[in-house]
């Protein structure tokens, strides 16, 4: 089901659509409220969802949906508005799953890859399985001291981590939200962060992030120095990777697993500069990123954390991390924010 309050758009995405044999259009509606009073009948597998809607937004749509009738989301979005990129990533921590470029004309240059794209998105999505949505909140104690006291088993450390990396894909941005949401501002770890997103929406989402965490977000720079309570965000389309004396380096270097950004090229680049004072997180996402360069941390020494699936909105990346045994630790979500700052804050040898 397409909502789309604006004629040219939603004639191209029906388009768009049609043209996909394995797509079939079963709706295409222009505002929230007809969405939501035609879902119950026409049952979609997937909604392609505009944020910007007239009445009911694409914000407020997507929570109902969720609430009621949980159905896989995918937000088409405007990648050049600052407000839509905000409603969007608010969308997507209310419970869409993806957000896609807006396609704008069929002789637009960029028409036939955002077309191509949207069409992956909702043949993807549509097979991901969606439930019932709580509302997020951090809920957590304000200083790192206070929850790394609450109990749990540590692995044995030879050293205290001094640098985390975090990754993400499908599912990200609510997960990512919910553990670095939960991290106080006296963290004292520097927060290397992956999340595959188109590269339009990247400063967005690190602004969107920046917005509803402790810690200052900002996009990665090469040669930056890192420092500690701070998160620093892969760019689009580039990859990320800590350096020699604790500088960043962004590289436009080939794809790894089809990925650009890829978690597992910040992660061996962890396990490289960093060895046993590494601490790597992959969290939900589609495919295997990540597992490799986790596996190689583990090695190295580094305390390892995959996502457990019963809280992974798809659990393609944190499994495979468990099948290669990258994974030191496999927790649910809610788990994962008092387990680094007990690591953060943990004796060497404990």
């Amino acid at each position: 089901m397409l909502v789309e309050d604006s004629l040219v758009v939603r004639t191209l995405l029906t388009h768009i659509v049609a043209r996909d044999p394995r797509l079939m259009l079963a709706a295409a509606v222009a505002s929230g409220e007809e969405a939501l009073a035609a879902i119950d009948t026409v049952r979609p597998d997937v909604i392609s969802m505009d944020i910007r809607l007239p009445g009911i937004d694409g914000l407020e749509t997507t929570r109902r949906i969720m609430a009621e009738r949980p159905t896989p989301i995918v937000v088409v979005a405007d990648a050049v508005e600052d407000s839509s990129l905000k409603i969007s990533m608010n969308a997507l921590r209310a419970g869409a799953l993806s957000v896609v470029e807006k396609p704008v004309a069929t002789t637009n240059d960029s028409y036939e890859s955002v077309a191509g794209e949207i069409c992956t998105q909702l043949r993807i999505m549509a097979a991901v399985p969606v439930i019932r949505r709580r509302p997020i909140g951090s809920g957590w104690p304000a200083r790192a001291a206070d929850v790394a006291a609450r109990g749990s088993v540590l692995p044995s450390l030879e050293a205290r981590p001094n640098v985390l990396a975090i990754a993400a894909s499908t599912g990200g941005p609510p997960a990512l939200a919910k553990v670095l949401g939960a991290l106080p501002a006296d963290f004292p770890l520097p927060v290397l962060l992956v999340q595959h997103m188109g590269a339009a929406f990247m400063e967005g989402f690190a602004s969107w992030l920046d917005g509803v965490v402790t810690l200052p977000v900002s996009i990665a720079r090469d040669g930056e120095r890192i420092a500690p309570s701070h998160i620093y965000v892969a760019p689009g389309d580039k990859h990320l990777e800590l350096a020699a004396g604790r500088a960043l380096r962004v590289t436009d270097s080939a794809p790894v697993g089809g990925q650009r950004p890829a978690a597992t090229v910040l992660f061996r680049s962890v396990a490289r500069q960093a060895g046993v004072r590494g601490l790597g997180i992959l969290l939900t996402g589609m495919g295997e990123d990540g597992a490799l360069g986790l596996l190689d941390m583990r090695r190295a020494g580094a305390p390892t954390i995959a996502e457990h699936e019963s809280t992974a909105v798809v659990y393609g990346m944190p499994a495979a991390a468990v099948r290669l045994s990258a994974a030191g630790n496999v927790l649910a979500l809610d788990e994962i924010a008092p387990q680094i700052l007990r690591l953060a804050l943990s004796e060497a040898g404990s």
